[in-house]
Formats: structure tokens, C-alpha cells, sequence
């Protein structure tokens, strides 16, 4: 009796052999991230565009509800002009970061002014003063521009704080996830996800004053405030870490793609660096300050141009962050342990 040879495998079949079902989906949750990426980045900055920029106007009261009308009347509602009460009111609302700017009207000439304050963002200086340049050209007047909050010298664009506060959230989630590859991204015990929380403190003090370091005394990028920077980069790195200790004591090796997911894609575009919240689309717009990477680019820059003020929102949102990082990754460990019928302090190699 002759017996047939077996007729060899057909293509799909080693496909599926050569490439396991959780490689399948590890490659599609890539190809979204990657989709992601475009999208957000993209749909972000492809149209920037002011939306309702905080503009004082200091004029005579005969002229004042004109001239704020008027500039409340241009097509897109891109700015909020409201009335202030003195040029010196005005200046110091600029310099603590509450307005945008301010146009000064002076009727004793043809000539007004208008005060900006780069040092908010370059963006947002230049969006109002090509429109207040364009109001002032219908009304046939000229317009001088004092910049009350400049820029360092350094600090070109505007863009260091953005950077120094990207650096700081990729080292934190960076080293979050390597330390999860190398031990398991799900920690064995509480002891161990306490152990890997504590851990983090000195990488983040050290990396928080390295990034500050860097920035000021080595390149003078920005000068001053070496301490309270420290404080931030500090906060920041040990908020990225925890917030991705968090997802892969949930989601195991795919908390990674989260953490990716919730800085990178979302919180870099939405940051307010090349483009500030305000001329960024109502999506981006909306989220920019609820994310610790917003959040960050905020904090540094209130603390260096605006002197501190009103930086503690911004401060406070980061450390919610960090602490809910951290009770996550407890608690899930915690549940975790239950769920395997172990003692939750129980030491595990």
C-alpha cells in the first residue's frame, strides 16, 4: 500500500505559525499609535488659530466702548477686549499673566500702542498684534509695540520650557517602562510596586536638577529660578513615572502604549509650545492644562516671565497626577494579589 506524502503547509497557515496572535495585536495597537500620532500632531497645528486672546484697552471713555467693540466685532471672535482702567493697570496685568496684551489709545495723536508680553508665548504676541495692526490700518492710525514681558535672551522662540518639560516627562516614563521590562511590568508583590515607587524619588530629584542645570548655567537658555525648576522637573518626572507604573500594573506590557497614547500623543501637541492652548483647535484646546505635559510648559512659564503667579493650578494638576499614579499602582497590585489568592506583602523574587 502506498501512502501519500503529506502535502506541505499552504501560506496562511505559516503565517499564523510564524507570527503569534499576540504579535498580531501588539502590531495593530502600534499601527494606531502610529495612526494616532499623525492625527493629533496634525490636527493640531496643520490651522492654528486665536481664539478669544484677553486684550486690555485703555482709552477715553468716549472711545473705549467703541474701540472694544469694534475689536470684539472681528470675524472668528479671536479676541476678548474688555476696558481697563489705566495704562499702568494694564501693564501689570501683562506682566502677571492674566491678559495677553493691551492697547493704549492715545487721541492727543495718531498713534496708539500696544503692549504685548513675548514671554507668554511668541504665538499668542504675534496673533494680536497682526490683529490689532489690521483693526488700526482701517481706522487709519499707526501702532508702536512695547514688548513688557520680552523674551530671555536665550530662550529662543519661546520654546525652552517645553523641551526641558518633554525631557522630563519622557526620562520619567521612560525609565518607568524599561524598569518594567527588566522585572515584569506587573509588579510580583505591594512590596515590590512600594520598592520601584520609592526608586523613583532619587531618579526624579536628580533628573529634575539636571534639566534645570542644563538650561540655566550650562546653556543660558533661562536664567534664574534654578531652584523652583528644580521643583518642577522633580514633580513632573516622578508624575510620568508613577502615571506609567499605574497603566502597566493594569495593562501589563500595554500600559506602555498608554503612557504613549496619554503623553505623547496627546500631551505634546496639546502643550502649548510651538503654538499656545489659545490658538490651538477646542479639542487640544481643552485638554492642554489638564495634562501633566500642559501642565509643565505652564508652570515654567509663569515661574520665569510672570514671577510665580497663579502657578499653583498648574502645579497642582502635576502632583494630582503623581499621587494618583501611585495609589493606582497600589491599589492594583493590592487587587492583584487578592485575585491570585497571595498575600499582598508576600516578598516575590
Amino acid at each position: 500500500m502506498t501512502v501519500e506524502p503529506a502535502s506541505p503547509p499552504g501560506f496562511w497557515a505559516d503565517l499564523r505559525d510564524a507570527v503569534p496572535l499576540r504579535t498580531v495585536i501588539i502590531v495593530i495597537g502600534v499601527l494606531l499609535l502610529q495612526l494616532g500620532f499623525i492625527l493629533s500632531y496634525v490636527g493640531a497645528f496643520h490651522h492654528p488659530s486665536p481664539h478669544r486672546l484677553r486684550l486690555a484697552v485703555v482709552a477715553p471713555p468716549q472711545l473705549a466702548a467703541q474701540t472694544v467693540n469694534g475689536l470684539n466685532a472681528v470675524d472668528g471672535a479671536p479676541l476678548d477686549a474688555f476696558t481697563a482702567t489705566s495704562a499702568d493697570a494694564a501693564r501689570r496685568q501683562i506682566q502677571q499673566g492674566t491678559t495677553s496684551a493691551a492697547l493704549v489709545v492715545d487721541p492727543a495723536s495718531n498713534t496708539d500702542t500696544l503692549l504685548i508680553a513675548t514671554g507668554g508665548g511668541t504665538s499668542v504676541a504675534n496673533a494680536v498684534e497682526q490683529i490689532v495692526r489690521a483693526t488700526e490700518t482701517n481706522r487709519h492710525r499707526a501702532l508702536k509695540v512695547d514688548d513688557v514681558v520680552p523674551l530671555q535672551s536665550g530662550d529662543g522662540r519661546g520654546l525652552t520650557g517645553f523641551y526641558l518639560v518633554i525631557g522630563w516627562i519622557v526620562g520619567g516614563y521612560l525609565v518607568a517602562a524599561l524598569l518594567g521590562v527588566a522585572k515584569g511590568a506587573r509588579p510580583a508583590t505591594l512590596h515590590r510596586a512600594v520598592v520601584r515607587l520609592i526608586a523613583m524619588v532619587p531618579y526624579a530629584i536628580v533628573s529634575g536638577l539636571g534639566g534645570a542645570i542644563i538650561v540655566g548655567p550650562v546653556l543660558g537658555a533661562m536664567t534664574g529660578h534654578l531652584v523652583a525648576l528644580w521643583g518642577i522637573g522633580t514633580l513632573l518626572v516622578m508624575a510620568a513615572a508613577t502615571v506609567t507604573m499605574a497603566f502597566q500594573t493594569l495593562f501589563g506590557v500595554i500600559g506602555i502604549g498608554v503612557t504613549v497614547l496619554l503623553f505623547v500623543i496627546l500631551g505634546n501637541p496639546s502643550a502649548g509650545g510651538a503654538y499656545q492652548p489659545a490658538l490651538l483647535p477646542p479639542f487640544w484646546r481643552a485638554i492642554s492644562g489638564a495634562l501633566p505635559n500642559g501642565a509643565g510648559t505652564e508652570a515654567v512659564r509663569r515661574v520665569i516671565y510672570f514671577g510665580g503667579h497663579d502657578v499653583t493650578g498648574p502645579l497642582a494638576v502635576i502632583a494630582a497626577y503623581a499621587a494618583a499614579g501611585t495609589a493606582v499602582a497600589m491599589a492594583a497590585a493590592v487587587l492583584r494579589h487578592r485575585r491570585d489568592g497571595r498575600p499582598a506583602a508576600t516578598v516575590d523574587g
